[in-house]
């Protein structure tokens, strides 16, 4: 194996690495430190070349192979086998102001898209944090920061550059193969190593926006004030709310520090004085421990809802729900607020509008119809998902009634056995099967491990 390897570094610009060698563990860990590779080759991938010389090295000798740029969604996880494929170093960007696309190498992240389309009057379909990379969250669907506007992000991908398990490099469309196509969309990684993807803009340049922090010492009430006042509102505005406890930390802001806290994000791409109309209900609800809703220019859309930026351990997942059911909601909190066994963030995103809509050209993204996403996640300074699996368990099975599906980018892999029945759950039955049909097709081995991996029809659940 050894020798093999040296074979192979010989054709990859980039570090190859074995366990035990000087870089291996820094090579393998992304933002996501609960859940780790633990692969017996890592490549740190520096061009397409690099990346095809991986999975050709891979497919010789039936690895699996794992691909992954800055970790938040952990893959199903190699353990002392396979093939890890890292795109970080992969960062060019180049955007086509007139065409109005960006072009995005496999290691680039939204901030820097942002940062380049903004002089050209253009943004990106991203989310709520611009420190996720584009390629994965584009693969697993995309729900986007403005999503009930324009709907799934995956929606707006033109073409992607592709390694398929036969080491061949693609550049995917519409034309060159619809059935891949529409697959990669919304179906994950687990078709090939996506090396660069391009990207339709939209021509947003500033919108009102942020975020509102209440005291929730009456959990039950501010979501069932959320609820009712998510029914008035127009598809231009996005929002969502989430319930935590905030440690007492420095770091944290003082109001919110050792509180259990409703945060409220708010994105509107309507004027701010008409913003400021339809926030009002929200704000007269009480006293605001922090409110930051403002005017901004799309630059400082990662200040919405302040995502963590410091790696750390996590275990969650998440339903789509037709319905936010007001006695439902009464059992999240009871199960999952204040008082849970552990500490769980609750965190629902208002859906409907743009996501609903079903384009002339749609991916293989699953649970359209769903009025609502609600997510559980519970951190740690070490892998949580043990005391957190049965807690979690009971929220989704207290919203089985209303439960349309769930959304792959946000399931999070915790080193479980993931069966067949479970990755059905995240896509129409028709499409399942088409995605199979696919998979088949292009990587009949499985050589490509993604999370919830669709498994080709020879092979068993």
């Amino acid at each position: 194996m050894r020798a093999d390897v040296e074979t192979l570094a010989a054709e990859v610009r980039g570090p190859v690495l074995l366990p035990g060698s000087r870089g291996y563990d820094e090579e393998r860990t992304g933002f996501q430190t609960g859940f780790r590779h633990r692969p017996a080759v890592v490549v740190g991938a520096t061009r397409p070349e690099d990346v095809r010389a991986a999975v050709r090295f891979a497919a010789e000798r039936r690895l699996p192979v794992a691909v992954q740029s800055t970790g938040h969604g952990i893959v199903t996880a190699l353990d002392g086998e396979g093939v890890l494929i890292t795109t970080r170093r992969m960062k060019a960007v180049v955007v086509d102001a007139e065409g109005g696309t960006v072009r995005a190498q496999a290691g680039v992240l939204w901030g820097e898209v942002i940062e380049r389309a903004a002089p050209y009057g253009l943004a990106p379909v991203n989310g709520s944090a611009p420190h996720i990379g584009v390629v994965g969250y584009l693969l697993g669907g995309g729900v986007g920061l403005l999503g009930r506007r324009t709907g799934y992000a995956s929606d707006y991908v033109r073409a992607l550059d592709i390694v398929t398990a036969d080491g061949a490099l693609r550049h995917v469309t519409a034309g060159s193969d619809t059935d891949l196509f529409w697959a990669l969309r919304g179906g994950g990684g687990n078709f090939g190593a996506v090396t660069a993807i391009e990207t339709a803009l939209v021509p947003v340049t500033r919108l009102y926006g942020g975020g509102l922090h209440f005291a929730a010492d009456h959990p039950v009430d501010l979501l069932h004030a959320y609820r009712a006042w998510t029914l008035t509102l127009p598809g231009e505005l996005t929002s969502s709310i989430g319930l935590m406890t905030f440690p007492p930390l420095p770091s944290v802001p003082e109001p919110l520090r050792g509180r259990y806290v409703a945060h409220v994000r708010i994105a509107f791409t309507g004027s701010a004085e008409e913003g400021e109309r339809l926030v009002a209900p929200l704000r007269a609800l009480g006293p605001r421990l922090i409110d930051t809703v403002r005017e901004m220019p799309y630059t400082e859309v990662g200040t919405i809802y302040q995502d963590p930026h410091v790696p750390h351990a996590y275990f969650g997942g998440n339903v789509l729900l037709s319905e936010l059911d007001p006695t439902a909601l009464r059992t999240v909190v009871e199960v999952a607020g204040p008082d849970a066994t552990v500490p769980c963030i609750v965190d629902i995103r208002h859906l409907g509008g743009a996501f609903a809509r079903r384009p002339t050209d749609p991916g293989a993204v699953g649970g359209r119809d769903a009025a609502y996403m609600l997510r559980v996640m519970t951190g740690g300074t070490a892998a949580p998902s043990t005391a957190a699996r049965p807690v979690h368990q009971r929220v989704y099975d207290a919203l089985k009634q209303w439960t349309v599906g769930r959304s792959l980018n946000s399931v999070y892999n915790d080193g479980a056995p993931v069966r067949q029945e479970q990755v059905r759950e995240l896509f129409a039955a028709e499409d399942f099967e088409r995605l199979r049909r696919v998979k088949t097709l292009h990587d009949p081995h499985n050589l490509f491990r993604f999370n919830h991996n669709i498994r080709p029809t020879a092979a068993t659940d």
